[in-house]
């Protein structure tokens, strides 16, 4: 049965398929635990099945729709992925990560191309098309397995970093190639000038947008909590629309901008990443429901062998390849770097690249785009089901995800003082300790420790267990979470606001007195 769809027929299919999407990602997440399903497989799965070759409710068959609605979808994705990376994070994997999502995105799309060219009968210029399309992995699938996979916090760091910033490459080459397959005259000389606007460009509106939201959201009393998430979201669309207007990565400025804000606007983090998170996964679920639409799965088997070529060169030839060369010198050891080759997962972002050939009226545009979904399938169902076995096979699981916070803060409106969470695990010094051994800095104080379905009074003799959310007060100020998350990681507390000034009081007020 084909439906015609208006706007009433479009929000109908719409939000069921979107609550069907949702429910059924809520009753496998049991199973999920044991199986790992991934949820980009069962979005998939959906969309294939209400499209054409399934029930046929809705028909979609306009790649640059998909393209377009792709596009805003990933930009929500990406700004979430950004506010949940952690500065140190950046500090352990700043250069293995940025090698990777360039020069690594280079190496994989001319090893996998090289691959692609010696295998199947296709000529040089498409076959590196096609290993550019696959070459960068997916800040999608990647930023969902990271919420439920134990990765180690270097690892953890390195992909995230990698995933959100790697588009660019892909993207130049996608669309290079293309100009060279579709016209004569795109030089050398144009692909770097392209690579150095979209790069450097886009992180110079991203870090210019972000700082000036930064500077603001920290200044502004608006009253009610929940205008902060909406101020962070047009500050992240401002950053595309203004890179994308100047010819730079309008990917790269949204996850710059997105980091910034996540790293210095600490009273309003809670609020800004609990809706950019809900919107982010929504995002995720619309945009694979969109691009299963998009396929005819009947097609599938016909491309079948050429998929699994392409998957196989990928996965076990060219990522690790790129993983080592990208990592050398930077004390991973042979674990991490097989973890690291196999976490690269594809997504949403090559297939929404395999549609740019249809759209440029190729004549494999097709092909590749069924290739490419295949690609991507075999990427998630089997390396997205076995990540997490592989950790534990490799020694390498942790108990707390690595991109997770030690301290969240919860401003309590119109009084001068913040309520913060702090999350005891077995990695921090707090674990096991007793309170009074560990009391917390000045101008903070326990007030309570939830602890399972208790909540404990607080006592010196209260010793502090896995699982432990301490619930602190601590009088307003810029540096509280800061200090407080350097307290319970053991490490030097920061100087409070306010306590240089009164040492420099006391220094004067001594040389006053000596002076007499």
């Amino acid at each position: 049965m084909q439906l015609e769809l208006g706007v009433d027929g479009v929000l109908l299919i719409g939000s069921v398929l979107l609550l069907a999407a949702a429910v059924t990602a809520a009753v496998m997440a049991s199973a999920g635990a044991r199986l790992r399903i991934p949820g980009a497989l069962l979005f998939l799965g959906l969309g294939m099945l209400a499209g054409d070759d399934g029930l046929g409710l809705v028909r979609m068959s306009d790649p640059a729709l998909v393209q377009n609605v792709g596009t805003m979808a990933l930009l929500f994705i990406l700004f979430e992925g950004g506010l949940t990376t952690k500065p140190t994070d950046l500090r352990l994997a700043a250069l293995p990560g940025t090698l990777l999502a360039t020069l690594g995105v280079a190496i994989t799309a001319a090893v996998t191309g090289f691959g692609i060219w010696l295998v199947l009968d296709l000529d040089p210029l498409t076959a590196g098309l096609l290993g550019a399309v696959v070459a960068s992995t997916d800040a999608a699938a990647v930023f969902s397995m990271m919420r439920t996979t134990p990765l180690p916090r270097r690892v953890s760091a390195l992909l995230r970093l990698e995933s959100g910033a790697n588009d660019p490459i892909a993207v130049m080459l996608t669309v290079g190639l293309i100009a060279t397959l579709t016209g004569p005259g795109v030089t050398s000389g144009d692909w770097v000038v392209f690579a150095v606007t979209q790069l450097f460009g886009g992180a110079l509106v991203g870090g210019a947008i972000g700082l000036a939201g930064v500077a603001a959201l920290r200044r502004l009393e608006l009253g009610a909590e929940g205008m902060y998430p909406v101020i962070a979201g047009a500050l992240g669309a401002l950053a595309y629309a203004v890179a994308a207007t100047l010819g730079a990565s309008g990917f790269v400025a949204v996850y710059l901008a997105g980091l910034l804000i996540g790293a210095l606007v600490p009273r309003h983090r809670r609020s800004i990443r609990g809706v950019h998170e809900a919107l982010a996964n929504a995002s995720e679920i619309g945009l694979f429901l969109l691009l299963g639409l998009l396929v005819f799965p009947s097609d599938l088997p016909g491309v079948a062998l050429a998929g699994l070529l392409v998957a196989f060169v990928l996965t076990f030839v060219a990522r690790p390849i790129a993983v080592w060369a990208c990592t050398l010198g930077q004390r991973y050891g042979w674990r991490e770097r097989a973890l690291m080759s196999w976490g690269g997962l594809r997504g949403a972002v090559p297939i929404v690249l395999a549609t740019f050939p249809a759209t440029a009226d190729l004549d494999d545009g097709g092909a590749i785009f069924n290739v490419v979904f295949f690609v991507v399938l075999v990427s998630v169902l089997v390396q997205g089901t076995t990540l997490v076995p592989l950790v534990r096979w490799l020694g390498l699981e942790v108990t707390r995800p690595g991109w997770s916070p030690v301290a969240e803060a919860l401003p309590l409106e119109g009084i001068d003082v913040d309520l913060i969470e702090v999350f005891v695990t077995e990695d921090l010094p707090l674990h096991g300790r007793r309170l009074r051994e560990v009391p917390p800095p000045e101008r903070a104080l326990v007030a309570a420790i939830v602890r399972g379905h208790r909540v404990l009074i607080p006592r010196g003799d209260t010793r502090l267990a896995n699982g432990d959310v301490l619930l602190l007060t601590a009088q307003r100020e810029g540096d509280a979470l800061l200090r407080l998350t350097a307290w319970a990681r053991g490490e030097a507390l920061p100087a409070a606001r306010g306590e240089d000034r009164d040492a420099e009081r006391r220094r004067r007020r001594g040389s006053r007195d000596a002076g007499r």
